[in-house]
């Protein structure tokens, strides 16, 4: 039973709800504690990475952000929220040391095996707030026991402008350290295909209000609308389902795994020991069967049930599987909301999505996966976004 009153127990001891759309009742947000800190990642040179095709290797790292934190942090709930090229996780004042550390020995590792920069930061909720912004939270239950993390409050989005632009010297900044431990990544994985869009087009939207008092009306209105075009509720234009989820053995993906998992050690033994659990899983998924605690049926309703493909942290983020013709309606719509200064928008189009996994226990069903548009995703949506926020 966890405590109320207690802050470490504050993320634990919220109530979830289980409707997304009500994420517009913004009275409902939380405050987080003050003596919390917002631990956050972002990839260096994630553009020019993007460019040369790399963007499998962007999302392992941003999803690498949130792993070691989560590991770091074990035996808290904290929430957190995958952002495509980076991520952030906002935890409680005895487990920061921990944290900032995994976070700092991840910065030196990703160079190292992936080949990707990362600056870090630890930003206290307390300067946000002295700041004039806030960090308040909602528990979104994408099933029993699997929790997404949505903010308000403006506090994430100054602690990313931090992130991103403030100057090395200042103190929320951290540095890279050099450390023979290696970071945990224990539970990440890489596995599925990219998602190929049923429809024939996968998009990444990004969406927020101009003026921040109308944000339920304008995001009650963009909800609406996206139902009315797509002809039906956003969770049936999910990426991840029946007809885009494929599995291939070996996966393209598992030498990225390997790598992320051998930490220190071996490579060679991390991805022989991937390639037989991979072999195995295949199995279990071409005949629908369970093998230990490994059981693909089950596994695959819950993975449906448990993806990031829509959530809010300032802004409404989205992955849709939709029709050529659906994308531009939405697009043409948003368009004329932007011009009527009603929104700030950013979308990306692809053919396909990817996914990365994060995997805490099969037996008990803990694990989520994160998802983004291909080809760029978010961080291209997030182009458009910019350059339109500018211009109002």
């Amino acid at each position: 039973m966890t405590d109320p009153s207690s802050s470490t127990e504050f993320y634990a001891a919220l109530p979830s709800f289980s409707e997304f759309d009500d994420f517009t009742e913004f009275d409902a947000y939380a405050p987080v504690p003050d003596d919390w800190v917002v631990l956050c990642g972002d990839i260096r040179g994630s553009t020019q990475a993007i460019a040369e095709g790399r963007y499998k290797q962007v999302n392992m790292v941003g999803a690498s952000v949130i792993t070691v934190v989560l590991n770091a942090c074990a035996g808290y709930q904290i929430p957190f929220v995958f952002g495509g090229d980076g991520g952030f996780a906002v935890v409680p004042a005895p487990a920061r040391d921990h944290a900032v550390l995994a976070l700092q020995r991840l910065q030196g590792f990703s160079q190292d095996a992936f080949g990707m920069g990362l600056r870090a930061a630890a930003v206290p909720v307390s300067r946000l707030r002295a700041e004039g912004f806030d960090v308040r939270v909602r528990k979104y239950a994408m099933s029993p026991g699997n929790n997404l993390a949505l903010f308000a409050g403006g506090g994430v989005e100054r602690a990313d402008q931090i992130l991103k632009s403030a100057p090395d010297s200042d103190p929320a900044i951290l540095r890279a350290i050099d450390d023979p431990e290696a970071p945990d990544l224990e539970g990440l994985s890489c596995r599925w295909e990219p998602l190929a869009a049923s429809r024939g087009q996968m998009i990444a939207l990004m969406v927020q209000p101009v003026v921040p008092e109308q944000a339920a009306q304008v995001f009650r209105q963009t909800l609406a609308q996206l139902s009315e075009i797509l002809q039906g509720g956003i969770a049936d234009h999910a990426p991840v389902s029946d007809r885009t989820l494929r599995f291939r053995w070996p996966p393209k993906g598992l030498a990225q795994e390997a790598r992320a998992t051998a930490g220190r050690g071996s490579i060679l033994r991390s991805y022989a020991w991937a390639l037989v659990t991979a072999a195995l899983q295949f199995w279990c998924e071409r005949r629908g069967r369970k093998i230990g605690a490994y059981d693909a049926p089950r596994y695959r309703g819950e993975l449906k049930a448990q993806t990031d493909f829509r959530k809010y942290d300032g802004m409404l983020r989205t992955v849709l599987d939709v029709t050529p013709a659906q994308a531009g309606q939405i697009e043409d719509w948003l368009e004329r909301q932007y011009r009527n200064r009603r929104l700030v928008y950013g979308l990306h189009r692809d053919r396909a999505a990817l996914m990365t996994c994060l995997v805490f226990s099969l037996e008990q069903g803990e694990h989520v996966h994160f998802v983004d548009a291909a080809g760029g995703g978010f961080a291209k949506a997030a182009e458009g976004f910019k350059a339109r926020l500018a211009a109002i």
